[in-house]
């Protein structure tokens, strides 16, 4: 990754990591649109099922429009949402942050790494966390999807995750997860520092929704680069 990569470029091949955008750059849903909003531009995509002209109209209002302070809605997101339905758009959005390895946490505890066969077998071992499917546990620990990952495992019980929740030859995007019981003690910082540990050459993102502040807190703990606002508009 290059260092001289602007913020909105970044927030762009975000959007392709989480989305997976096909070759016209169209969303696959659900969400109708989503703009990326950083210091240095603004980014946008529209969802495949959106009529070609209503898109390229829409992707033209965001070209040029002017860029809001952080976490404030851009202006021309009113004007997109109007044209896609109005009182009928449901917005939501939240910062995205660049991972830059290496990340330090500083809490000391034993981190699991789907790069160690050891630690795949102790993490097989234990029980499923309840918030979790069977089918995506399964899929996690097998290693055929969420790898990289990195585990916090206490009282014989995994109680905190960082996984790749997106993974393209793009990017990746960390999907973390900690026990209600065990917030608070820095496990989502480590396992974030242990699974970015894990890449090299992609850029690794990290995005929240604007209420959830443990999420941000493990950010700035982090030191994680703040890189904008995604919004989401769906109808």
């Amino acid at each position: 990754m290059k260092d001289e990569a602007r913020d909105v470029d970044l927030l762009r091949i975000e959007l392709g990591v989480i989305w997976r955008l096909d070759e016209r750059g169209r969303l696959p849903g659900p969400e109708t649109m989503v703009i990326g909003a950083a210091s240095d531009g603004l980014t946008a995509a529209v969802a495949g099922h959106v009529p070609d002209d209503l898109a390229t109209h829409l992707l033209s209002l965001i070209t040029g429009a002017a860029l809001p302070p952080p976490g404030v809605p851009p202006g021309v997101l009113a004007d997109c949402r109007e044209l896609l339905g109005g009182e009928r758009v449901t917005v939501t959005g939240g910062p995205s942050y660049l991972v830059v390895p290496p990340v330090r946490a500083d809490v000391t505890v034993e981190v699991l790494r789907s790069d160690s066969a050891e630690h795949v077998r102790l993490v097989r071992s234990l029980p499923r966390p309840a918030s979790w499917e069977e089918d995506e546990w399964g899929r996690l620990t097998s290693l055929s999807a969420g790898t990289p990952w990195a585990m916090v495992a206490e009282d014989g019980q995994v109680v905190s995750i960082c996984h790749s929740a997106r993974l393209t030859p793009a990017g990746a995007e960390a999907g973390t997860w900690t026990s209600p019981a065990y917030r608070g003690r820095g496990y989502a910082a480590a396992t974030t520092s242990a699974w970015a540990a894990q890449f090299s050459e992609i850029p690794l993102f990290s995005s929240t929704n604007a209420d959830n502040h443990s999420s941000q807190r493990v950010a700035h703990r982090l030191g994680l680069r703040p890189l904008g606002w995604i919004w989401h508009l769906t109808t």
